[in-house]
């Protein structure tokens, strides 16, 4: 089954149909090429998606996903990367396996055709010119016949007609002989045409035509056969990325079996737990007979340890329902306007422990709650005092670990001088042994307040409970004046003043706000590049190549904090000085 014996008078139709197999070809292209695109978007869609509902850095919504369902969703969406990230795979490997290989074919295939119908047309265009040759022959030979007939027709007339003189007779003869050779020379060369024409027309047809026809034919196979190569192709790409979708969906499977509601409950308890005790019974207060009301002991409120009897309090106290139950005011507390309030209360005697106070409460509101989180239910104060005992032991271990450090730099600087000055390091070497002690300062403070939390050590030392006693022996009313307002951790109010809370405050509080303020450590070094005059309030003068001290780094505002001495600091011009921040420092870069 061959082309060039079958279709040998179907020169035309076979370039249609190659052209339409080119055509076929592109199409395919530009379906792989769309899909491609189809793939990448499908893929930054996912992605989009995924990040979309990924939980923000340093948020609340970050805290929500410690549940095994929210971490289930979170792994999902973390799946759901991946297998957008398949999708992308999809999209390049079919771009350079099918589109740019089929492109690049596409381009020497028409290249191809070209030159073969090329070789078709100049084959036939031979074939007409031999065709032309032989019809030319043809008609020359005729035409000298019908000339030699028609001359020995006229010799013979003239031969039998008796008044023409012998001259003219011999002169037709001649003529005729004359037309009867050249008749004979156009027989021979129409005989020498037709041959050759045969031959050619032969060759063309059986030869030519088949060889042109036949690679014409490959062509067409071979782009068949590329074409179903790269059906298979685009099949196996995405098989080939099953595997690894599947891994996805399975550990998409996984997160969900690990959902546990039993764990997430109990988890939302250790989250929510407050640690108070339910309120008791309301007492009946029997008002047909003179006496006073009393609290319930197993009410919500806290009873003093020493016992003392609080009769100014005890007309106004009842139990304390805050937790489920938010209290109503008196329409005179309601209407009673806000400046009223403030003159009554600036008015009362103890203004320092109430202004103390007063600014507890509005440090909560802003959410600067208290150092050791004495706003917080007991349940909810132990978890923090904890986290916050546990930050401190790691940064204390980050210090220790440079000091080690640096001791061991130190050792090497004093064995090899060469290497550097030992001396050098000791500055910095004082600085962490500093920071060390604070932090273990710190470590003890918040350790003895969760001691506290936990039961294990009494609730403060004597002298804050006698300080307290002191200032609610003063004027207890007052004191309740300041506190009326106070919120509950559920956002509802009660008129009590906590005691606990109140043992809780140093005496010396107030007096630490007037202390001078401590000055900041050094975070680095920094080189004056260039002299600076420091002639405006809050900036220091600096000489070039000058060596200080920074205390605080630039913000953004284009200023750097830096130190001479204990007496001189203030603020320079960053790009004046070139800063060597310590690596352990928090947040430390350096930058010129």
């Amino acid at each position: 089954m061959s082309w060039g014996t079958e279709l040998w008078d179907q020169f035309d139709n076979l370039e249609k149909h190659t052209q339409w197999g080119i055509d076929v070809l592109e199409k395919y292209i530009k379906f792989v090429k769309e899909r491609t695109e189809i793939e990448l978007s499908y893929a930054k869609q996912l992605r989009n998606l995924s990040k979309k509902y990924q939980p923000k850095k340093n948020s609340k919504e970050e805290e929500e996903y410690r549940y095994t369902s929210t971490r289930a969703f979170l792994a999902t969406l973390n799946e759901m990367n991946d297998y957008a990230g398949q999708h992308e795979v999809i999209s390049e490997n079919m771009t350079s396996l099918i589109t740019a290989e089929l492109t690049r074919y596409v381009q020497e295939l028409k290249q191809e055709r070209k030159s073969h119908f090329h070789d078709g047309r100049k084959a036939q265009q031979h074939i007409e010119t031999c065709w032309k040759q032989l019809e030319a022959s043809k008609r020359r030979f005729e035409r000298d016949c019908k000339e030699a007939d028609r001359a020995q027709q006229y010799f013979e007339k003239m031969d039998a007609d008796i008044n023409v003189t012998k001259a003219d007779v011999e002169k037709a003869r001649q003529q005729a002989q004359l037309r009867h050779q050249m008749a004979e020379d156009s027989k021979a060369e129409y005989s020498s045409t037709l041959q050759k024409f045969n031959s050619e027309q032969h060759e063309h047809y059986y030869t030519h035509i088949p060889n042109i026809f036949q690679k014409i034919q490959e062509m067409e196979e071979r782009r068949i056969v590329r074409i179903g190569e790269s059906m298979k192709t685009f099949a196996e790409v995405d098989r080939q990325v099953i595997p690894i979708i599947g891994k996805c969906l399975d550990e998409i499977t996984k997160a969900a079996e690990s959902v546990d509601h039993k764990n997430d409950s109990q988890m939302v308890i250790e989250a929510f737990k407050s640690g108070f005790e339910p309120p008791g019974d309301v007492d009946f207060e029997d008002f047909t007979q003179p006496m006073k009301r009393t609290v319930s002991e197993s009410s919500l409120s806290n009873s003093r340890g020493d016992g003392k009897s609080e009769p100014k309090f005890s007309s106004k106290s009842k139990g304390k329902l805050w937790p489920f139950i938010k209290k109503n005011k008196s329409p005179k507390q309601q209407k009673e306007p806000l400046s009223h309030r403030f003159n009554e209360f600036m008015t009362s005697k103890p203004k320092i422990h109430c202004f103390r106070s007063l600014k507890r409460g509005l440090s909560l509101k802003l959410g600067a709650g208290p150092e050791d989180f004495s706003n917080l239910p007991p349940e909810q104060r132990r978890k923090k005092l904890q986290q916050k005992v546990d930050e401190l032991n790691r940064d204390i271990q980050k210090e220790m670990d440079s000091r080690d450090a640096l001791t061991k730099m130190k050792d090497v600087y004093i064995k090899n001088p060469q290497m550097g000055d030992a001396a050098s390091v000791d500055h910095r070497l004082a600085e962490l042994g500093q920071n060390i002690e604070k932090l273990r300062l710190e470590v003890q403070k918040f350790e003895g307040w969760l001691a506290e939390v936990e039961g294990r050590l009494p609730a403060r030392t004597e002298q804050p409970r006698r300080q307290s006693g002191v200032y609610e022996a003063q004027n207890p009313s007052g004191v309740n004046s300041c506190a009326q307002d106070r919120e509950s951790p559920d956002g509802s109010y009660t008129e009590e003043q906590s005691q606990e809370t109140e043992m809780k405050v140093p005496a010396t509080d107030f007096d630490d706000e007037f202390d001078d303020e401590e000055p900041l450590p050094t975070i680095g070094t920094c080189k004056a590049l260039y002299t600076f005059e420091g002639q405006n309030e809050g900036t220091i003068s600096v000489a070039e190549g000058e060596m200080l001290y920074v205390i605080e780094e630039d913000k953004g505002d284009g200023w750097t904090r830096i130190r001479r001495n204990e007496d001189e600091e203030g603020y320079v011009p960053t790009s004046y000085v070139e800063v060597y921040l310590d690596k352990n420092a928090k947040g430390a870069m350096t930058y010129i």
